[in-house]
C-alpha cells in the first residue's frame, strides 16, 4: 500500500508478464493484492471483461489510486516513478532502458512466451512453428548472453525494471520452456541467480496465486 492506496494486480500464475509486475511490486516493498483471472477459461476474452477491465484483452492489469494501467513495461515504469527505485539515473540511461524494454517486448519475451504457450499448453503444436520460434528465441538469447557476459545486469551494474521485465518467463520450469540455461546460456543463468538473490524474490508459481492450468509437458 502506498499513501493509503492499495495495488491490485489482475493476473494468473502462468503469465510471465504478470510475474514481471509482481516481482517489481515485491522489490519495491509494496503491499499488493492479486486478482486471479481465469485466462485459460477465456475470462479476459469476454466482451464484459474487455469493456470493464482492459479493451486489449491482455494481462497484467494494475489498479492503483484511481488509475488502471496495462502493458507490463508501462506498469514497471509507473512503479519506478512512484517508488523512486529501479528506474533510470539520467536521460541517457533512460534511453538505454527503453531500448532493452522494446527489445524485450517485441522479441525476447514475445518469442519465448509464444513458444512456451504452444509447446506446453496447447495440444499437438505444429513442429514447424515451434522450430521457427525456437530459432528466433536462440537468436535473441545470443544477444543477451553476449551482453551479460560483460555486465552484471542489463543496464549498468544494478538491477532495474529492464531486468524484471526480461526475466519474466525465464524462471518457469525447464519442462515448460525446454531450455537448460546453465548449460546453454551460462551468462544468462548467472544473471538469473543475481536477480533471485534480491530480497523477497520468489519464483512465478510461488508468487502468483490462482488455479494452475495443467501443462501438456508436465
Amino acid at each position: 500500500m502506498e499513501n493509503g492506496n492499495p495495488f491490485r494486480l489482475h493476473c494468473f500464475p502462468e503469465s510471465g508478464n504478470s510475474y514481471k509486475v509482481a516481482l517489481m511490486l515485491t522489490q519495491c516493498g509494496a503491499s499488493w493484492e492479486p486478482v486471479f483471472v481465469d485466462y485459460f477459461a477465456g475470462t479476459s476474452r469476454t466482451p464484459e471483461w474487455r469493456r470493464d477491465v482492459n479493451a486489449q484483452g491482455e494481462l497484467p492489469v494494475l489498479d492503483h489510486a484511481g488509475l488502471r494501467l496495462t502493458q507490463s513495461a508501462v506498469i514497471l515504469s509507473y512503479l519506478a516513478e512512484r517508488f523512486g527505485k529501479f528506474g533510470s539515473a539520467d536521460p541517457a540511461e533512460s534511453r538505454e532502458m527503453m531500448r532493452w524494454l522494446f527489445f524485450d517486448n517485441h522479441k525476447f519475451t514475445s518469442y519465448l512466451a509464444t513458444y512456451r504457450f504452444l509447446r506446453s499448453f496447447t495440444p499437438d503444436p505444429d513442429p514447424a512453428v515451434l522450430s521457427f520460434l525456437r530459432a528466433r528465441i536462440d537468436a535473441c538469447f545470443a544477444v543477451v548472453e553476449k551482453h551479460l557476459a560483460a555486465h552484471a545486469f542489463m543496464v549498468g551494474e544494478r538491477p532495474t525494471i529492464v531486468d524484471f521485465s526480461m526475466v519474466g518467463y525465464l524462471y518457469y520450469p525447464q519442462s515448460e520452456t525446454a531450455y537448460d540455461l546453465p548449460t546453454s546460456h551460462p551468462a544468462i543463468a548467472q544473471w538469473l541467480k543475481r536477480v533471485a538473490a534480491l530480497p523477497g524474490w520468489r519464483a512465478p508459481y510461488e508468487m502468483l496465486p490462482g488455479k494452475r492450468f495443467a501443462s501438456a509437458t508436465a
